[in-house]
């Protein structure tokens, strides 16, 4: 029991050193001064407790052009639908206009409406789990990123 009340002791003691230390140390790892500014620093956004985030356009390298082409693709000739879905954003960094979805057993072109009645063009992508849509598709359909919204599928 002697032994048990000394460890306990020591530790309190030891755990209570980090309140005496001076207030103008420097933290414990990073650097010691602010990083210098480096170009392109405005394609990066300030986020809650200073955490660094790239803005979306910086992410989705798809044209204006081939947005436009994908919203304006026609309604194909005996297409079907596959049902609806909720759609979340899916990973930024795989490019293209595209959603996946366990409606689909294999890569094939079809097209999306959402409930304002927006259609795109994508290629339908097999999933597992909830349906992801492209940062692209969110972006030409005119979506908010942080929306979770519902979209009819439709494929040949």
């Amino acid at each position: 029991m002697k032994h048990f009340m000394l460890i306990l002791a020591a530790a309190l003691t030891l755990s209570g050193c980090a309140l005496l230390s001076p207030k103008d140390a420097g933290p414990v790892t990073g650097p010691s001064s602010p990083a210098p500014a480096v170009e392109g620093a405005a394609l990066t956004v300030e986020g809650v407790m200073g955490a660094r985030a790239v803005r979306a356009e910086v992410l989705d390298t798809t044209t204006p052009a081939e947005k436009a082409e994908a919203l304006a693709a026609p309604e194909a000739a005996g297409e079907r639908s596959l049902g609806k879905v909720v759609v979340a954003l899916g990973p930024p960094a795989e490019q293209g206009i595209w959603l996946k979805t366990a409606l689909v057993k294999a890569v094939v072109q079809g097209r999306i409406e959402t409930a304002a009645g927006k259609s795109l063009a994508v290629e339908l992508r097999p999933g597992t789990g909830g349906a992801l849509l492209s940062l692209a598709a969110f972006q030409a359909l005119g979506l908010s990123l942080t929306d979770l919204p519902e979209v009819a599928v439709f494929a040949p």
